[in-house]
């Protein structure tokens, strides 16, 4: 239990009353910014005789995490954080949540805001920002990102069973149909998929309605979303799909927000959160999607199966085209489901064009999204790159849920891409009179023999997903440039992959490995004094990875891009870096994702990629500055840029990001590292940082 608050204290000379303050500090990729703020936070507190606890969440994890003890005696709590922040154990104190840069920016007037902030009563959303510089994400896109980060995994897992299930167990049925023995191996393997695919658009919805509404939303928004996708329930063939979770997950997550607000009896108030929110929500919800959108949803396609059998005389390249686009508009979803079961009921009639247009349409998605994260990388984080490459097998297999990913990310910019080339395999599909006999779709139908025409069919496939490839790839440039969001996989809500490794130890351990130094016994330590010492007469620090090499006095670029290339150029003469030009296109992708000026005229790049062989750090000042988007709208001096191979890579550049970013809160130290005369002075100061 945590004590309701009181008056603020008044602080004096009684050290039982001095001001005891909590702050959690956390950004979306959990590096700079989030330590950043934690330094500032403490040094205000510290010259105004505050006591603080910083606990941060990075991408390392939780350092300094707030136990019950510092809680109960805590005044107040101030929350600088890009990403949700679980407030439930601030119960009963004032809590200030805003941006992590209004943390780098204002410590001081967080610090007197939060002694009159309101008291948090409990079951609020994670958080929502009340203000903060920057670019930030609306509540409704980090909402939505929150659900796609955790969903990927029930899609991949999901679709890539069902995928090598199909492969080895699956052969075409006389009696029409792909199918796979009942009761074999295969049929197991291809049920626990036919699972992960179930619980994905659950897991959408709920994942929306619990950024928005905390835990009360959770269980609200799960079983929306399963009935969105369970059309029996309002008398239609095919569910609602990823489109109705993305409904169902705001409307649970908004109207658990409204019934929070509903005045009730103290006696009731425990009971509220993990009781009547969520029945009272999920009644509501369920019943509201069965009774009122359900119902009209089934009539829409009952009609809009009435009308494509109508259209069956017309000409094929039209009827072609029509189909592609439905089958690619909701990958598995209603509008999906009510073209494909038009084909799939045609094949009994011996009519198999229909069929054949659908099953030329249906791989175009992941087949084009997969190639797109080919074609420009750049555009997109190493977990959506991975998505991708899952997204081109479940292609090949005739799983278009694998395109669900980047479909509710950028709705806008990938749907319109996927619907153009679906319409473009479906029509050429359709003058050419492919056929298909079996209610199946993408490349594994034509290499199981169930397709006629097969030059054809597979001419319709390749350039359908060319054309989606390079039109989402051009939208999404445009709305990169326009300043829209980029595509994000959660994530993860949508940020760069959470490395895994044992905090800062196993990174060390790591990076003693790639030297080629022993990590234990007397041996192991002579070699970690010998490496010390060669690396202080070589110039180097920052374990080796920053030496006199990689360290210029002056910066020549005069804007961002050109000052990450002059960077990379930088690096590369540390010997490590094996493809500058992959160097600058991943530090550009981690641009995107949210700058790296940390402000007081600080820039620290940094990049995950195999561009370079090892750990490599590299620091050079600008006379002029340059401009870095940072929090406090000052340009960039220091420039500091990291890399480290994706292989291997342990902790060991968020251990770098770290260090750097709280010894460069120490206004003494910059100082010093502007002061510097050359390329060894600077190395001196930066001994400093450890």
């Amino acid at each position: 239990m945590t004590s309701p608050a009181g008056p603020p204290p008044t602080g004096g000379g009684d050290e039982q009353r001095r001001v005891r303050l909590l702050a959690v500090t956390a950004c979306p990729t959990g590096i700079a910014h989030t330590y950043m703020a934690a330094e500032k936070l403490s040094q205000a507190a510290e010259s105004r005789g505050i006591d603080m606890k910083v606990e941060t969440q990075g991408s390392i994890g939780a350092e300094n995490v707030l136990d019950d003890n510092d809680v109960r005696q805590a005044d107040g709590v101030i929350v600088a954080a890009d990403k949700d922040v679980d407030l439930s154990r601030f119960a009963g104190k004032r809590v200030l949540t805003v941006g992590v840069a209004e943390g780098i920016r204002h410590p001081e007037r967080l610090i007197e805001r939060v002694l009159s902030a309101p008291v948090h009563t409990g079951g609020g959303a994670p958080t929502a920002p009340a203000s903060g510089g920057g670019k930030e994400r609306s509540a409704g896109y980090r909402a939505l990102m929150n659900g796609v980060s955790y969903m990927i995994p029930f899609v991949v897992v999901g679709g890539l069973l069902i995928a090598i299930s199909l492969s080895l167990g699956g052969h075409t049925d006389p009696s029409g149909g792909l199918v796979i023995p009942k009761d074999s191996f295969w049929m197991d393997v291809n049920n626990i998929g036919v699972i992960g695919f179930t619980l994905m658009v659950p897991i959408l919805s709920g994942y929306i309605a619990y950024a928005i509404g905390d835990r009360p939303a959770l269980v609200p928004g799960m079983i929306g979303g399963w009935i969105a996708n369970t059309g029996e329930l309002y008398d239609s063939k095919a569910g609602a799909g990823f489109i109705g979770a993305i409904v169902t997950g705001f409307l649970a997550g908004y109207l658990v927000l409204w019934i929070k607000k509903v005045e009730v009896p103290k006696f009731v108030q425990p009971i509220m959160p993990i009781i009547v929110i969520p029945i009272v929500a999920t009644t509501a919800l369920g019943l509201f999607f069965i009774y009122v959108i359900g119902r009209p949803i089934s009539w829409v396609f009952e009609h809009l199966t009435d009308w494509l059998g109508g259209m069956t005389g017309t000409s094929a390249v039209l009827l072609g085209a029509i189909l592609g686009q439905m089958i690619a508009f909701d990958m598995g979803g209603p509008v999906n489901k009510t073209a494909f079961l038009f084909g799939a009921g045609l094949i009994a009639t011996g009519n198999q064009t229909v069929m054949g247009m659908c099953a030329a349409a249906i791989p175009v998605m992941p087949l084009g999204q997969g190639l797109a994260t080919l074609l420009r990388r750049r555009l997109y984080s190493e977990q959506e790159r991975e998505t991708g490459f899952a997204a081109l097998f479940m292609g090949c297999f005739g799983i278009s849920e694998g395109a669900i990913p980047f479909a509710a990310a950028r709705p806008a910019q990938v749907i319109p891409a996927n619907m153009l080339g679906g319409a473009v395999a479906g029509a050429i599909a359709g003058v050419a009179g492919v056929e298909d006999a079996v209610p199946h779709g993408g490349p594994i139908v034509a290499v199981l023999g169930a397709v006629s025409g097969v030059p054809m069919f597979f001419v319709a496939v390749v350039i359908g997903s060319v054309v989606t490839a390079l039109t989402t790839v051009a939208l999404v440039d445009v709305s990169r440039r326009r300043g829209a969001p980029a595509l994000a996989g959660a994530g993860a809500a949508v940020s760069e992959p959470v490395p895994v490794g044992a905090g800062v130890g196993g990174a060390m351990e790591s990076a003693k490995s790639v030297a080629g130094v022993g990590s234990s016994g007397e041996a192991g330590e002579a070699g970690e004094a010998r490496e010390a010492r060669e690396a202080r007469e070589a110039g180097e620090v920052l374990s080796g990875h920053l030496t006199e090499r990689t360290v210029r006095v002056r910066l020549e670029a005069v804007d961002k891009e050109a000052a990450i290339r002059e960077m990379a150029g930088l690096l590369a003469r540390g010997g490590r870096v094996v493809d500058a030009d992959e160097l600058v296109a991943a530090a550009l992708r981690r641009e995107e994702q949210g700058t790296t000026g940390l402000g007081e005229e600080i820039a620290i790049p940094h990049a995950k990629t195999d561009a370079v062989s090892a750990p490599v750090v590299g620091f050079a000042r600008s006379d002029a500055g340059v401009e870095w988007d940072s929090p406090d709208g000052t340009k960039a001096r220091l420039v500091f840029m990291i890399a480290v191979p994706e292989a291997a890579a342990g902790d060991e550049h968020l251990r770098i990001l770290s260090l750097l970013s709280r010894r460069l809160m120490d206004a003494g130290f910059r100082e010093r590292l502007l002061a510097a005369p050359d390329e060894a002075a600077v190395v001196e100061v930066l001994r400093e940082v450890g």
